[in-house]
């Protein structure tokens, strides 16, 4: 099992201007090397360069600029071209697959804040002073950074990285652990319905309120944005301080409304694998419900549109995108899989339509957001708590069917 742990480091001012170089030298690596991606396949008869090609070439870059490249770790900048590699492989199956290709771009030096170490004790050493009370890592040309260490870390480590993000800089690690135990039985099974007006609402009537995090951020980015917006647009090198603190103050508050994210998620998944053996949830196409509307042609009117609900199309999206569903059934899988748990993704058609007592299924069940009337039978209940009912429904069937 891969786990991932990721730390605040403590750079003195002479490591975090080695590490901005560090960053910046693999960001000119990866730039170059799809700069002669896309010259060799223009220009020399559609031919590709693979990584084997380019990473032979790394000991020749290295002696040609020994200042720039020469300095770093052979591994990160190998490291560095496999990710071009990985995002051309990825464009060439979006592509096969008939989806958006999305060609791999030019990275700016804002753009690419990350750099990998493949193993410890290649370029990189977690721990590098094991007799010194404080935790240290030391990297190839930058030396032994502070680390504030606030957990443990268990297993082998299998990969180092370094990420900035705004003015700060960590270290990310990736340790192989062994299976957990697993946390005992409870015999509880539960079923969950993800929406906007609660985050989640359980088959037992439990609703979990959304916290809304970016909304209650928008007054407060809004005023960063417009203060960001009134420098004009000029060119790297003539950027002022003041534009670079109007930056960072637009990153740090998108930081903290991350933040704020990921801890509502990780608490409310560890609530569920704490106390349900069984948890079924939504099998949710996030990124097709968040998709704008298409425009409608006006008939009567060549060239004109008539109106399509593309502003509250819009609203909702930001709705979707705040609760942060991706995420939390990311972690809720992960989770899940620690403690011995299990998860089951159901099709959520017609979930909150379908009436738990005598299986009517129609539109007009739920004459509102939150309310579910049977037109068959009656029953009246909320319309999340009948759908989280059906979901746990379905996730037993499919669990009994794949015991059989």
């Amino acid at each position: 099992m891969i786990r991932t742990h990721k730390f605040l480091m403590r750079p003195t001012a002479s490591q975090a201007i080695a590490l901005r170089e560090m960053l910046d030298d693999h960001c000119s690596l990866y730039n170059g090397a799809l700069q002669e991606r896309r010259d060799a396949y223009r220009h020399t008869s559609k031919t590709s360069i693979k990584y084997r090609q380019q990473s032979a070439q790394l000991k020749d870059i290295r002696a040609f600029a020994p200042e720039r490249q020469g300095r770093w770790s052979f591994s990160s900048q190998q490291a560095t071209l496999r990710r071009l590699d990985k995002a051309f492989a990825a464009f060439f199956r979006r592509a096969k697959a008939g989806e958006k290709p999305g060609y791999p771009r030019f990275r700016g030096v804002n753009w690419f804040d990350t750099v990998e170490f493949p193993k410890d004790g290649d370029g990189c050493r977690w721990n590098s002073t094991p007799h010194d009370p404080v935790t240290r890592v030391r990297f190839q040309g930058v030396g032994h950074v502070k680390v504030n260490q606030h957990r443990p870390v268990v297993g082998k480590i299998k990969t180092v990285s370094v990420k900035r993000e705004g003015r700060k800089w960590f270290v990310v690690l990736t340790a192989e652990q062994v299976q957990p135990e697993h946390l005992p039985a409870t015999g509880s099974v539960v079923g969950i319905d993800l929406g906007i007006a609660s985050f989640l609402t359980t088959s037992n009537g439990e609703h979990v309120d959304n916290p809304r995090h970016a909304r209650k951020a928008a007054a407060k980015l809004e005023a960063a944005q417009q203060a960001l917006s009134r420098f004009p647009r000029r060119k790297a090198k003539g950027r002022t301080r003041n534009h670079q603190r109007a930056v960072e103050k637009v990153a740090a508050l998108h930081g903290k409304v991350r933040r704020q994210r990921l801890d509502h998620a990780h608490k409310t998944a560890l609530g569920l694998v704490r106390e349900h053996d069984l948890i079924a949830h939504e099998d949710l196409k996030i990124r097709n419900m968040s998709g704008t509307p298409m425009p409608k042609p006006d008939p009567d009117k060549p060239g004109a549109f008539v109106p399509n609900g593309a502003a509250a199309k819009a609203g909702l999206n930001r709705s979707i995108a705040d609760a942060g569903w991706g995420v939390f059934l990311t972690i809720l899988h992960a989770k899940a899989e620690s403690a011995g748990r299990e998860v089951i993704a159901v099709n959520p058609r017609n979930t909150s339509r379908t009436c738990p007592e005598c299986g009517h299924t129609a539109k007009e069940n739920r004459p509102a957001q939150e309310k579910f009337h049977c037109l068959s039978c009656g029953h009246q209940a909320h319309a999340d708590e009948v759908g989280a009912l059906n979901v746990l429904r379905a996730g037993l069937v499919r669990r009994n069917a794949n015991q059989a």
